[in-house]
């Protein structure tokens, strides 16, 4: 699991985001060496998803509200669309999908 963190920049994050940026650089290299033994790679990047943890500690009315309308969508991320990816990128419909980022974000990151 990647986050958008980074790729936005977001302050007061340095360490959560070098570490997530890493991920996406380590997706590549496994995905590379792994790939021999038929075993797929991949990293997924959420948005913000809508968790009641962050709903307690980072969400008021007012930041949802400018959140969804940096989106594209302008809907917010439930915890079940991250696992509608994880589940696609495990089934065989994603059987030549590796070394690959999967956006799920609404189309924040971008725009």
């Amino acid at each position: 699991m990647g986050s958008i963190s980074w790729h936005l920049a977001l302050l007061d994050l340095m360490l959560y985001m070098t570490a997530k940026a890493a991920i996406e650089g380590l997706t590549r290299g496994l995905a590379r060496e792994l790939g021999e033994y038929g075993i797929r790679v991949n990293t997924v990047i959420p948005g913000a998803v809508r968790t009641p943890r962050q709903m307690k500690l980072w969400q008021s009315p007012e930041s949802e509200a400018k959140l969804l309308a940096q989106q594209c969508l302008h809907e917010r991320i439930d915890p079940e669309h991250i696992a509608r990816m994880a589940l696609f990128l495990a089934s065989d419909d994603a059987a030549r999908c590796t070394a690959r980022d999967y956006y799920v974000d609404a189309g924040w990151f971008g725009t």
